[in-house]
């Protein structure tokens, strides 16, 4: 019964995201070490979810708008934290890192993300 639950809401994931880490890859020639971009799960399901979030500082009358995102993919992916995520959904692709580690649950992890800016 396990697998229609977890069937039934990744059949609401619309998205695809690919997971890339940074790998050290050595020069044998120069013994230099450098890192590669390399991907760790290509075309996997996943749906983003937006969330508008308004707020108030003590030294502000106006609102401030973010927006926050957050990734719903199967929880059985181990995804580290500071990997750079390319999601396309709706027929868009942006790139996104996560910002720590996901909520796990039985039939999926949420990932917060935001905007990749860059390998650290």
């Amino acid at each position: 019964m396990v697998m229609g639950h977890k069937k039934a809401i990744e059949s609401l994931w619309k998205g695809k995201c690919t997971i890339y880490i940074q790998d050290e890859v050595k020069n044998q020639t120069n013994k230099r070490s450098k890192f590669v971009e390399k991907a760790i799960y290509t075309d996997q399901p996943c749906k983003l979810s937006f969330e508008t979030i308004k707020q108030t500082t003590e030294n502000s009358n106006a609102a401030q708008v973010t927006q926050s995102v957050k990734l719903f993919i199967a929880p059985e992916l181990v995804i580290p934290p500071g990997c750079k995520i390319t999601v396309t959904q709706n027929g868009k692709t942006a790139d996104y890192q996560n910002s720590g580690e996901p909520g796990v649950y039985s039939y999926h992890q949420e990932i917060v993300l935001e905007l990749f800016k860059g390998w650290a």
